[in-house]
């Protein structure tokens, strides 16, 4: 297993309905992220676009839809996401979030993506 940092985008297609149900489940996986040794970024949730903000390439840049939702966290590694996964899976705060949004989640659908930082130049 590699050494280097995990950090997991989880784009989700969110129903603004559901916004305090989604929020729920946002702090509930906040939680069970850092207990079992991750950190969370945060959940990002949609925001008003500034009045004066433009894309700067126009042609090439939009803005994007109104009804996502960005989480971010990091693991210290691959054997740390392995750790969690396995601890959140008999975590009983996990479980109980499992079985509350398993059949009717605050989501319409979600993606994640893992990413690897850009070494900044020295």
């Amino acid at each position: 297993m590699r050494k280097m940092p995990v950090t997991c985008e989880v784009r989700y297609r969110i129903d603004p309905d559901r916004m305090s149900e989604f929020e729920a489940y946002a702090h509930i996986w906040t939680e069970l992220i850092e207990r079992h040794g991750g950190m969370h970024h945060g959940y990002f949730l949609p925001g008003k676009r500034p009045d004066e903000a433009s894309v700067s390439f126009a042609g090439q840049g939009s803005d994007g839809a109104r009804d996502i939702a960005i989480a971010l966290f990091t693991f210290a590694d691959e054997a740390a996401y392995a750790q969690y996964r396995e601890q959140v899976a008999k975590d009983p705060d996990g479980i109980a979030a499992n079985a509350r949004f398993r059949d009717d989640p605050p989501f319409v659908s979600y993606e994640r993506m893992f990413l690897t930082p850009l070494p900044r130049r020295g």
